[in-house]
């Protein structure tokens, strides 16, 4: 395959500078839009089988590219072109910062994971509503908004509020990100006071809908716990999961960062299937980690996921991924007897 020698010559730079290589690439390739349409035609599988109407949107497949990948919002139009069918930017923060310290990614090839504690690295708000505004977008967008990471947790209420503010109008949805590993403290706002001040006062800003990203690591009952708590206060919607830094989980992983990738899939499907059992019909559920195939895509979605996401996925199987899963997937539901993705949601509950 064309993209397994890609790799071999990726997989000898740095891991980020592959990723601003490719940064470069679709940025590039989405401005025309002859090589646009072409790379589009290529991987983009537009099937009414994939369908779904979603906070008011039409989301033509359930594939999005998870939060992290595109931290500035510089690759939606690249998004599109590779075959997601929306995008998830960020995480942003009010002010750019540099992030943590390099080197920060790190590949576990033999695993196909990755290890990162890149820290919230980013151009700030200003800068992607920037580029938002400029984008040629042809899919829904979600916005992962954070803290800074030299703001006190004492503030960070106001902090995230000023980040719906900014971007209530220029995406589909927000997701509140309090579940990254590597800003200091953050996941220590994965509490019920706190979860619950913020959703009470984000939905009178706006009424675009707003998603809470949980750790991998989070204890069950907590998680069902907190999640209640945003539901009751106007959350549309989960996300599970973050990454983890349960090293346990590899010999080869470093002490610092968050694992994704299928070294996490285990482990972030058994968090997903703990809320989906009890949060399933009453809120949207949204599965991330370590998906990279059909099977995954359709065990959590008969499990629950009405969306999923993938990141390591991409950089391990290459741009061809989102084609193969979502033919796989039209198979695997007409196998089933199912015209429509709708139709397979929580067939397992």
């Amino acid at each position: 395959m064309i993209y397994d020698n890609i790799k071999k010559i990726l997989f000898v730079l740095p891991p980020e500078t592959a990723h601003n290589f490719v940064e470069f690439f679709l940025r590039v390739f989405a401005r025309y839009k002859l090589s646009k349409n072409f790379f589009a035609s290529r991987y983009f599988v537009d099937d009414e089988a994939l369908c779904q109407n979603i906070f008011n949107q039409k989301f033509k497949n359930p594939i999005g590219l998870a939060a992290g990948f595109d931290k500035d919002a510089t690759m939606i139009a690249g998004a599109y072109m590779l075959g997601f069918g929306y995008s998830e930017v960020g995480t942003v923060t009010k002010v750019a910062q540099i992030g943590n310290k390099k080197p920060r990614l790190f590949r576990l090839k033999e695993l196909n994971s990755l290890q990162n504690a890149m820290g919230f690295n980013n151009k700030g708000a200003d800068n992607m509503l920037n580029n938002i505004a400029k984008t040629t977008a042809d899919i829904p967008i979600g916005i992962s908004i954070g803290k800074n990471k030299t703001t006190p947790n004492s503030d960070t209420i106001e902090e995230y509020l000023y980040l719906v503010k900014k971007f209530k109008n220029s995406c589909d949805y927000i997701a509140i990100n309090i579940s990254s590993p590597n800003t200091p403290n953050l996941r220590d706002l994965q509490n019920e006071p706190f979860v619950a001040e913020l959703f009470a006062k984000a939905t009178t800003i706006t009424a675009k809908p707003i998603l809470l990203k949980l750790s991998c690591d989070i204890d069950k009952t907590t998680a069902i716990d907190i999640c209640q708590t945003a539901i009751n206060h106007g959350c549309s919607g989960i996300i599970a999961t973050n990454t983890s830094i349960d090293y346990s989980l590899t010999s080869l992983s470093k002490d610092l960062g968050g694992l994704s990738g299928e070294v996490i899939k285990d482990k972030a499907y058994e968090l997903f299937e703990t809320i989906a059992k009890e949060f399933y019909g009453k809120t949207l559920l949204v599965s991330v980690g370590g998906i990279s195939s059909a099977d995954d895509v359709y065990k959590r979605i008969k499990a629950g996921a009405t969306l999923v996401q993938i990141y390591t996925g991409l950089i391990y199987k290459g741009p061809q991924i989102c084609h193969h899963i979502n033919r796989e997937l039209i198979r695997l539901l007409k196998a089933d007897g199912y015209n429509n993705i709708s139709q397979a949601i929580g067939v397992d509950r």
